[in-house]
């Protein structure tokens, strides 16, 4: 793939958009490592090489096991998945897949585990790292991703 975008700054001014959305969401009461559970897999869904790299480097640095980082892609059938990250997690792939509206079964399970305001909070990471997502796939290149360090962009 060839450099898509030559004037960085460009690029740098306009993530200031996404990057108020991070402000926010480090505020929220839904706990960073349950945010970056979603932010993993959701770009796994949408394969988002360097948001990949950055998520699991920052869960990792946070204690997360590799096998539930390799597992992610089946969470559903993995044993150690708590109600909360499941209900999470199908949160985000309705959100993410837009298949019309999520389905109220989703919505049932996730209003179990998350406040109003958590869910709103929710909803908006699965807003904020799509966005990331559509961003890096139009113009990142190869060569930008694996030099992440955790902790980098403040998380």
């Amino acid at each position: 793939m060839k450099k898509r975008i030559q004037d960085f700054e460009n690029v740098q001014n306009a993530l200031k958009a996404l990057g108020a959305l991070g402000t926010y969401l480090s505020k929220s009461p839904v706990e960073r490592s349950l945010l970056d559970l979603i932010y993993f897999r959701v770009s796994q869904m949408n394969g988002c090489a360097m948001c990949l790299d950055m998520h699991s480097k920052d869960l990792r640095a946070m204690g997360e096991s590799e096998q539930r980082l390799y597992l992610m892609d089946a969470w559903r059938d993995a044993p150690f998945y708590s109600g909360r990250e499941r209900a999470a997690l199908a949160w985000a792939e309705a959100l993410t897949r837009l298949d019309g509206m999520v389905p109220d079964a989703t919505y049932d399970e996730a209003v179990v585990h998350f406040s109003e305001q958590e869910l709103i909070d929710l909803t908006m990471g699965v807003i904020t790292i799509n966005g990331y997502n559509r961003f890096n796939l139009a113009f990142t290149t190869p060569e930008t991703v694996g030099g992440y360090k955790p902790g980098q962009y403040g998380h």
